[in-house]
């Protein structure tokens, strides 16, 4: 088993410019190394850095600053040893791509069309579709599925290319609680069935407090890293905000009040 660091990023700083020219510095001097297997969750407020972060690690948009490597290599796009599972979004009825199609692109996505076919391909496909529980639905149009159905199929998209790395942006949003825990145990068990480790960016850590190992939390361009008791407390939260708040604990959930914390948007311009 690897011990070397799947992610490394180092004194990375973030900035973007609005709709007016201003500059803004989403996070500044972060690093860290993730290692495999490890189960990171991502927490911020509205407009804290959440999705720039995985979008600098996809090499979808350039840091300002510092360094981010994979596998002790220079990040690029495409890169088959990163999965990642999108926010999701609403899908056109009329779109004519199959369930198992979604699940292919993992495969193929790198390149123009499907490629050849094969039977190790189908093989792979047929795997994933098994692991996520969507057989029942593999010959359906991804316009008929239901929102948990799409995300498990994303889940799926992510995974079977076997990554080092899993990058998840809002995978539980807009899913009812059975399938949130449904699409977190996908992910808990992909990585340490393939001892992938996963980046899990939420605005709620509740559902996936079982399976987190540490905690990245970015607030105010400044950010805290370490086990969720370390992190989500009253002390910590008041610093990176910089105004008080209070952290609650109620029968094993985690309530945080005196933020936005929790009117997150994924369209919202600061990301």
């Amino acid at each position: 088993m690897s011990t070397k660091p799947v992610l490394q990023i180092s004194n990375a700083t973030f900035e973007v410019n609005g709709s007016q020219g201003e500059s803004r510095t989403l996070w500044s001097n972060l690093s860290l190394e993730v290692q495999p297997h490890e189960f990171i969750a991502v927490i911020g407020s509205n407009g804290s850095g959440k999705t720039s972060l995985l979008k600098a690690i996809l090499g979808q948009e350039p840091i300002s600053s510092g360094t981010i490597k994979i596998n002790a290599k220079p990040i690029h796009r495409g890169n088959g040893k990163v999965g990642y599972i999108p926010q999701h979004r609403v899908i056109d009825g009329a779109t004519p791509l199959r369930a198992r199609d979604l699940i292919r692109f993992g495969l193929d996505g790198q390149r123009f069309g499907f490629g050849l076919p094969s039977v190790l391909n189908r093989k792979k496909v047929d795997r994933v579709l098994a692991s996520v529980d969507a057989e029942a639905f593999a010959k359906k149009t991804i316009g008929q599925l239901s929102g948990g159905e799409l995300q498990r199929l994303r889940v799926g998209q992510a995974v079977i290319g076997e990554p080092d790395l899993i990058l998840a942006d809002e995978p539980l949003s807009a899913l009812d609680l059975h399938q949130q825990k449904t699409i977190a145990d996908l992910l808990d068990r992909e990585r340490r069935e393939h001892n992938a480790a996963v980046l899990f960016v939420t605005h709620d850590v509740n559902p996936i407090l079982d399976y987190v190992d540490r905690v990245l939390y970015l607030a105010n361009g400044k950010f805290k890293i370490g086990t969720p008791d370390e992190v989500l407390t009253s002390e910590v939260l008041t610093e990176l905000y910089g105004t008080p708040v209070d952290v609650l604990r109620n029968q094993g959930r985690i309530v945080v009040v005196g933020t936005h914390e929790h009117d997150h948007h994924p369209d919202e311009e600061w990301n």
